[in-house]
């Protein structure tokens, strides 16, 4: 039995429950989002030769795309290594080391780009080192955001029309992809990225990020499609974790931060545009977060938390502006550069740090 034929047996785990929350607004909830890509960028790397078997993957990653690649790898006789740093979750190490993932935790940042950068400059090594690695490269492969045209259809079979989409922005592929597939039918399709505060993502400048996987980053990927978005929002981190709670005791989904974030912004926009069929990305389960957005200690050393939190948020003239709370900003489907621009210039200006891999997109990836 082939490779590609054995993957295809956690199609089951990668498809979303795609839940009505009240009359306008669902939620495309998965167990483990990343699961989509990883199986697609590697069934794809293995018919083209790039992947040999019994070859070593080599990934940068803290989140659930190496818990993925983990997955697969231990099903299909892959060695795994996994660049990662202070900030993974220690139930998610032990996780990946029962599956068989070789973990390097890098101990000190970069001088410039941080802990990402010194992750990849550790990732390069390895690659350098080992024959026939192969590195899926999540942020940069244009395999990913192809990979959620699977996702695009789910949607449209489950919903009809969908009016606006609503996800959090790290990688870049599941909301760059999935809005590029479903304006082949819905070209007015409204796409909301959402981020955080001192993530240079979407323009703001680099500073310091409260750790909340998935959201944020100080390098911006390549597949982060910036003309796909037409808003964009930014969620502290206690709005966000309020957020995620309310989702739970509301509606009885025990997701992570980043569905709590997506649901923070689907909700306001559902609100203000009755009759439109809104969904929310809900990535992954809330089990790994049980210690940290679950936590009532842990909360507590959160900025801002509990509150007053904005309910609704503030519209900002640029995403340079320092974010103070939620705020939003109407990105009407603009490059980076001509977001950051002042008005009247061109595009030259507000360029991100150039990620090394090359590859098609915007400036530069990140590596979360």
């Amino acid at each position: 039995m082939s490779v590609r034929t054995l993957m295809r047996k956690f199609q089951d785990f990668e498809d979303p429950r795609i839940i009505k929350l009240r009359e306008n607004l669902y939620g495309a909830s998965f167990f483990l989002m990343k699961l989509l890509p990883a199986r697609f960028m590697l069934e794809l790397a293995v018919e083209v030769g790039q992947l040999k078997q019994g070859a070593t993957i080599c990934e940068s990653s803290s989140g659930t795309f190496g818990l993925a690649l983990a997955m697969l790898a231990r099903q299909y006789g892959y060695r795994l290594i996994l660049v990662s740093d202070w900030a993974l979750d220690r139930h998610l190490h032990r996780r990946l080391i029962e599956l068989g993932a070789e973990v390097d935790i890098v101990e000190k940042p970069a001088a410039s780009g941080g802990f990402q950068q010194a992750r990849l400059d550790r990732l390069q090594r390895h690659i350098r080192e080992i024959a026939d690695s192969y590195w899926p490269l999540q942020y940069d492969n244009p395999n990913n955001p192809l990979s959620y045209a699977k996702i695009a259809e789910q949607m449209i079979n489950r919903v009809g029309k969908v009016d606006c989409l609503v996800g959090a922005v790290g990688s870049g592929g599941s909301m760059s992809g999935t809005s590029r597939c479903l304006r082949v039918l819905f070209p007015e399709l409204h796409a909301v990225g959402v981020d955080t505060p001192n993530s240079v993502l979407f323009g703001q400048p680099s500073g310091s990020i409260t750790k909340l996987s998935g959201l944020g980053g100080h390098i911006v990927p390549k597949n982060v499609d910036h003309c796909q978005f037409d808003e964009i929002h930014w969620l502290t981190p206690a709005e966000t974790c309020q957020a995620t709670h309310e989702l739970h005791r509301e509606h009885g989904l025990f997701m992570g931060p980043t569905s709590g974030a997506a649901y923070r912004v689907a909700e306001w926009w559902s609100r203000n545009n009755p009759g439109k069929a809104v969904v929310a990305i809900f990535p992954d389960e809330g089990h790994r977060y049980t210690e940290t957005t679950y936590d009532q200690e842990w909360l507590q050393t959160v900025p801002g938390w509990p509150g007053p939190l904005r309910q609704n948020p503030v519209t900002v003239a640029t995403p340079k502006e320092e974010m103070l709370g939620w705020s939003r900003f109407s990105w009407n489907r603009k490059t980076l550069g001509q977001a950051l621009a002042p008005a009247g210039e061109g595009i030259g200006s507000g360029r991100a740090q150039v990620y090394p891999g090359g590859g098609p997109g915007t400036d530069a990836t990140a590596a979360t």
